[in-house]
């Protein structure tokens, strides 16, 4: 069953003592159909336009592919220093098309030199070739996004490509969806994510080429994520920037032009931080309560805040905060370090409830005969 544990901290007072937001800054303009904000750090939805709409991501389906590499990365599966081969039939197929980092036919390229290709100059046949090397052909690839898309809880979204290439409408996603999988990415692999994403420039081949992220670089405390363009999808982004331990995730889909992409991106990240005050309620890493454990080695788990948690107001507004410690118990052994386990709710008063995800402190096996006769016999005391 449902287990909820309320915190100490169930009732905290927000400040009244915040700045006035800048009245040039806005949410995107009605010529762009789609847009969302929210808060990683509590979770808040701040701003909110047709987030179930789906949408042709174009080149934002390479965070996909990124998120993907992260996770085998991570999962100890394949390595940076990798070297996949460049083989005839990926290099003509995606040779000259679109975005490149002009790879070379026959070449062997480490993943993190495509990594590096995919995210900071959308490179479309380093996607593929990525793709290709590490799962053998790109339908075997195309397979693993869409699985770890459900595993995360794209609900709406599917991939058809790994860079995202017109495809008759068989890639689609939300915006919803994209904030998730932004929060996946950067709640489960924050060094990763800074490893790749925010770069300006890449040299590669012989060739520098610059970034076309509209914030990064612009914005305070931008780093990305990730533009999209095809005549069919039309001009989208997906957004991300920090300042203060408050990080922000904004989607905007089907703008017109470049410029209204370009501006739009820019006053919505600023307006998300101006028109909202955010308080802190646990640094990252901090332990922010208990969960019980069944069939462990012992008989309950820390629960710690993967990033910076905290909760948003509208500036000017005051109001009571309530949290609660949220998951499905106990939980059950082996459970491993760093392993999301746990939510925490937070509602605000005005605001829609949120929650966002809690970690286990530390690895819990599980336990012998005499561990789990003392963790039972301590249950029933």
């Amino acid at each position: 069953m449902a287990a909820a544990i309320a915190l100490l901290t169930s009732a905290v007072a927000a400040r009244a003592d915040v700045i006035q937001p800048y009245p040039t800054f806005a949410p995107p303009p009605p010529e762009v159909p789609i847009a969302l904000m929210i808060d990683l750090s509590s979770g808040q939805t701040l701003y909110s336009r047709e987030p179930d709409r789906r949408f042709m991501p174009a080149s934002i389906t390479k965070v996909m592919t990124a998120f993907t590499a992260f996770e085998l990365i991570d999962a100890g599966k394949i390595k940076p220093e990798q070297l996949v081969l460049v083989d005839a039939q990926t290099w003509t197929d995606w040779h000259g098309v679109g975005s490149t980092m002009f790879l070379a036919l026959n070449q062997r390229v480490s993943i993190d030199a495509l990594l590096h290709g995919v995210t900071t100059v959308s490179a479309n046949d380093g996607a593929a070739v990525l793709g290709q090397g590490i799962a053998g052909s790109l339908p075997k690839w195309n397979a693993l996004m869409n699985a770890k898309a459900r595993e995360i809880g794209m609900r709406n979204s599917h991939f058809g490509t790994p860079n995202g290439w017109m495809d008759e409408g068989r890639t689609f996603v939300t915006a919803r969806d994209l904030a998730t999988l932004a929060s996946a990415m950067i709640t489960r692999h924050p060094e990763l994510y800074k490893r790749y994403f925010g770069h300006r420039r890449l040299k590669f081949n012989g060739f520098e080429q610059r970034n076309h992220d509209p914030v990064t670089g612009v914005v305070m405390g931008a780093d990305g994520i990730k533009t999209g363009f095809t005549n069919q999808a039309g001009y989208g982004f997906l957004g991300s920037a920090e300042r203060d331990g408050r990080r922000l995730v904004m989607v905007i889909g089907g703008a017109p032009s470049a410029r209204v992409q370009h501006q739009a991106s820019r006053e919505f990240l600023e307006w998300g931080f101006q028109a909202f005050k955010g308080e802190q309620l646990f640094a990252k890493g901090a332990r922010v309560g208990d969960a019980r454990v069944q069939g462990g080695s012992q008989r309950s788990v820390g629960l710690l805040a993967p990033i910076s948690l905290g909760y948003d107001l509208p500036v000017g507004q005051t109001g009571k905060v309530t949290l609660a410690i949220r998951y499905e118990g106990p939980l059950r052994a082996p459970i491993a370090e760093g392993e999301q386990v746990a939510e925490l709710e937070i509602r605000t008063e005005g605001m829609r409830p949120a929650r966002v995800p809690l970690i286990a402190a530390e690895a819990v096996p599980v336990g012998n005969a005499f561990d789990r006769l003392v963790n039972g016999v301590a249950g029933l005391l």
